[in-house]
This record gives C-alpha cells, structure tokens and sequence, in this order.
C-alpha cells in the first residue's frame, strides 16, 4: 500500500465497503459521541467521515488530535446506516472505522478556523494565509483560477496562436503607472525594472514574424490598492497579432472569453451581442468608461430645458463654456422618499445636491413634483419627460456643470438608482467594447499635453491626424468592459517611426528621448514592420467575477494587503548593509 493513501477523501464510495483503505489529509472537525470518536478527514478533493471506538488499538492516540491536524488513518469502509447516509457529499454513503493513526503533523492552537464561516479581519486571514487558503471557498476560488486558465490557453492554441515567455527584468517603461525598479550589481548606479506589461516585446514578437503570440503574463506595477486591482503584481491573457485591423482582435478575444464565461459562470447567461460604444458616449450615457450594461439606465444632456429657464442655478451655469445639464432617468423611482435619498447620496459624494423631478398620478391626471417642476414650469417639464420616455411612477435626476466634474458621480447615482430600484439585472454577464480613446490629455493648470492612455496605439487618420488638435485625435484603442469592471485593453499599434515621433512629439518627448527609452522598438520598426495589433485580459478580474466576489484578494493565492505589505512573508523588508554596498546603494531616512 502507498506509504499516505489509497484513496482520496473524495473517492470512496458503497462499492468499497468491506475494503481496508489509507487516507490522509487534515482532521476538519472532531464529534466525541460518547465513547465514539467521529472525523471529517479533509483533503483537497473532499471529506470522509472517519470513527473510532474503544475496540480500536488506535483509539487513545485518535483522542488527542484536534482541527487541523494533518494525520494518516488506516481502517476499513463500512456502509452507513440508511437514516444516516449524507447525500451531500460524495462519500455520504460510507465511513471509516479506524484501525490505525500516524500523525504526520499536529498543529498549534489555530489564529483562524478553518470549519465554518466565521469572518477573520483581513491582516489575521494574509498573515496565516496558509490556514485561510484551506478553507473550502478559497480551496474552490483558486481551483477556478486555474481551471480558468487552462480553458483559456486550450482556446488560444485552439485558434493558432502559440505561448511564448517574455523578460521579467528588462528596462523602464511608460505604461500608466509607477515601475518596480531592480538596482543591478554588475552596473551600479543603473537600474532595471520589472514589466508592466510586456507590450514592447510582444510588438517585437511581431516584427519578428511570428503572427500570434499569446501569454499568461505576469505583470508589475507599483499602484495604489483597490478592491479590483492588486497594489504590485497581476496576470493577464496578454496576446498579439499581425495583418489585422481592430474587429480582427475583437472577433479573435470574444469567443475565448465567452466560451470561458460560459464554461465557469455557473449557468448565468453570457450576453452574445458586445455593443461598440464609443468612449464619448460611454462617458455621457454611462458615466463611465467601464459601464454595467446590466443596467438599462442611459443618461441623457437636457440643457437645452434648463436655459433661460426659472431655475437660476442651472439657468447661470449654462451661461459659462464646457458646461451642461445631464438627466439620470429612473424608472419607477418616483416617490419623494427615493428622490430625497438619492439627493443625500449625492451630497455625500461631495456635490451640493442632486435635482429631481417625479411624475404622480393626482386622479386628474399626471402631475409634475419637485423643486425643479415649480422653478421650470410645466411646458418645459412635459419636454424633459416626453425626451426621457418617463410616465406616471417614474423619476429623473439632474446634474450639472462641466462634465468631467460631476460624470464620475453621475456614474455612481446611475448604479445606485439601477440597484435600489431593481432595474439591474444581476444574474447575467453584460460586456461592451469602449472604443475611440482619445490619446491626448491636457493639464488643466499648466496646459501640457500628455498621453492619456497608451503611448503605442496608432492614431486614426494616421499622420494626418496629428497634425490639427491633440485633443481630437482618437486612437485604435479599445476596453472590454463587463458588469462595471474593465476586463480587456488594447489597441491597434503605432508601427510607423515617423508617426510614432510626431505622437510622442505632441505629448512633450523629442525624437533622443523616444530613441533612448523605446530604442530597440522605434529601431525595429525601420525593417520592415508589419501592422499589428492585440489585447490584454485581466485574469485576476475575470475570476473575480466568475467567483462573484468583491474583492480580488479573495482569487489570489497569496496577495498583499492594502498598504502592498505581504504580512505573511514580511516584504517589503529592509535591506542589511551587505546588500547595499553591494549594490552601491544608501538609503537616505525619511522625515
């Protein structure tokens, strides 16, 4: 017999009664029925309910083991009684009387339990994530992950592409976020960095003439935690293309992701249709670049109601450039309670307040009320609801000013109204491609031009396009936004050097800086090039959603905290001084 096991404890079944088996695994809870010791013996694959009376040899060393012992136990199946058999569990049918123990490995008294659900704050659960990882939701949460995986390399061979490995340490790059820089003994005073992704070399894959090239790439970026973005390292299906314009790459990454969705999503639909919206419209319906198509609300502009109109507020701030009125249609919110809460949410999020207008039926027929209703007039509030297609029941909120000072709320009062009113239809996977970026932002206080989002996309309209306004130009650049999070980016890629000068030209960089930073890539692009293009898909945040959980610390095996502390390994850490000369560094101690 094997030295730990036989079976699994997921593998026993009636057809092995009367055999003598060997389990190992972890004592999950222990049941003392009088004289009768009863454990659910846990592994990864499942549970067997083990016994053990006083008839056993092994019956005293069984007393002393507690949760989470890692022990071995031979013994022989037995049926279970009829009454007692637990159709839960795929060993319901048996258990195991034991008939010899080794402990492989007692465990102290335990910071965490790995039996039920009780909630442990999140410095307890990454400290001792070992224990928190045993627990059956994290054993079923970091399964998918890597079942995830799999399909999706299955689906990219499947479609011709072949994985290759780019560098983890390499040189810096602007991709949108901080480096994590790496000192280099060998050259001191120089640094390398590790990548924020491997978009240049995946570009040089392709003037390499390798077509299709595909990675699970891990990825490094020193940013700022939130729920859905880990604060140092992430993975991404990273793949690349040549001879292909944008719906190539949408038309190859849509089956990959709809087949993965469809395949761990638990039976919720996986919409078909994946609407093009541009990143105006986004902005303006949604209030966002990554909207949740789960909910139908689109917003609209109704300033043309407000102007010269008897609401002085909005009447005056029409009268200043870049401004304007958006209405939030909220269907079946037209109560004075509802209205007033979302009022108060809007205040909270740090704007005045939020105007309303709510349509009731007063037996005479349909009537206007709110604030907004008796400043405005009638005429021009049957405008605003004929525009909205609002009727009796129904709601509208309105905010105002230049757009990207309030979108952001408007955003999050649109998923709040969807919510609270039921119209978000949750059991469901809604995506939409954000498209038309525009490559250009300016700085409001000083003026400057800079990239908004990635450098390397090629400007539609090519040169031509870089020679009027920065700010109109857009990009071959694209999201795929599902439920409110942004799973994929990517763009169709500037291969042009001279395109490729003028664009970091506009953004403030001359043509020795771009040599020296994108040397090897502006040099590759003068032996013959080829179009290309491609994306990258968040696997962390597609987990995270096929998981239904909040938070992307519960799809990472071991992730960092909030402050980027890995609590369990002590990182950061300080470096000793044999290092630092090493290196020829010296840490300057801050105030």
């Amino acid at each position: 017999m094997h030295a730990y096991r036989s079976h699994t404890c997921a593998a026993l079944t009636a057809a092995n009664v009367g055999e003598t088996v060997r389990l190992s695994g972890w004592v999950h809870r222990v049941r003392d029925h009088g004289g009768v010791l009863f454990i659910d013996l846990r592994d990864h694959f499942g549970v067997t309910q083990v016994l053990c009376d006083g008839d056993s040899a092994a019956f005293a060393e069984l007393e002393k083991v507690r949760s989470e012992w890692c022990i071995r136990i031979d013994g022989t199946v037995k049926a279970r009684d009829p009454e007692l058999v637990n159709a839960k569990l795929p060993t319901g049918e048996i258990e195991v009387y034991v008939r010899e123990l080794e402990v492989l490995g007692a465990a102290d008294e335990l910071p965490l339990m790995v039996f039920g659900d009780q909630e442990y704050p999140e410095e307890t659960r990454l400290r001792y994530r070992y224990l928190d990882l045993r627990r059956e939701a994290m054993q079923q949460n970091m399964t998918l992950r890597s079942d995830v995986v799999s399909s999706m390399r299955k689906r990219m061979w499947d479609q011709g592409f072949r994985e290759y490995q780019t560098p983890i340490i390499t040189a810096s790059s602007p991709e949108g976020a901080r480096d994590f820089l790496v000192p280099s003994r060998l050259h001191p005073g120089k640094f390398y960095a590790l990548p924020q992704a491997p978009q240049q070399f995946k570009q040089l894959i392709m003037v390499s003439g390798f077509d299709k090239y595909f990675q699970i790439a891990p990825c490094f970026r020193d940013e700022d935690p939130r729920a859905d973005r880990s604060p140092t390292d992430f993975y991404q299906l990273d793949l690349e293309m040549s001879f292909v314009e944008q719906q190539d790459v949408f038309d190859t990454i849509q089956p990959v992701l709809t087949g993965v969705f469809e395949e761990f999503g638990g039976g919720r639909k996986v919409d078909q249709d994946w609407p093009q919206i541009s990143y105006k419209d986004a902005a303006l319906w949604y209030g966002s670049d990554k909207p949740d198509l789960r909910n139908p609300i689109k917003m609209q502009v109704v300033s043309d109601h407000f102007r010269g109109s008897g609401f002085a507020i909005f009447a005056k701030l029409l009268e200043q450039e870049g401004t304007e009125i958006r209405a939030i249609p909220a269907p079946t919110g037209g109560s004075r309670k509802f209205c007033d809460r979302m009022n108060a949410f809007a205040q909270k999020e740090g704007l005045p307040g939020m105007g309303y207008i709510f349509w009731r039926d007063q037996g005479e027929g349909m009537e206007a009320a709110g604030p907004l209703a008796k400043n405005i007039g009638p005429e021009r509030t049957e405008a605003i609801r004929q525009q909205l297609s609002l009727g009796v029941g129904d709601a509208a909120f309105f905010l105002g000013g230049k757009p990207k000072a309030f979108e952001k709320v408007a955003g999050k009062a649109r998923d709040v109204i969807g919510d609270e009113l039921g119209l978000s239809k949750k059991d469901r996977f809604a995506f939409a491609w954000i498209v038309d970026f525009p490559i250009y932002e300016q700085d409001e206080e000083t003026g400057a031009i800079d990239f908004e989002h990635n450098p390397f996309s090629m400007p539609q309209g090519g040169m031509e396009a870089l020679q009027g306004n920065p700010l109109d130009v857009r990009g071959y650049q694209y999201d795929l936004a599902c439920n409110g999070y942004e799973l994929v980016s990517g763009a169709i890629r500037n291969h042009k050097p001279e395109i490729m000068l003028k664009a970091f030209e506009l953004a403030g960089y001359g043509e020795d800086e771009v040599k020296s930073r994108f040397g090897a890539l502006f040099n590759a692009f003068h032996f013959g090039a080829p179009p290309h293009g491609g994306c990258a898909a968040g696997i962390d945040r597609i987990v995270m959603l096929l998981a239904d959980e909040a938070n992307i610390r519960e799809v990472m095996m071991f992730p960092m905290n909030q402050r980027a502390e890995d609590l369990m390994m002590d990182a950061p850490s300080d470096p000793t001084s044999d290092q630092l000369m090493e290196l020829g560094l010296r840490i300057i101690p801050q105030d």
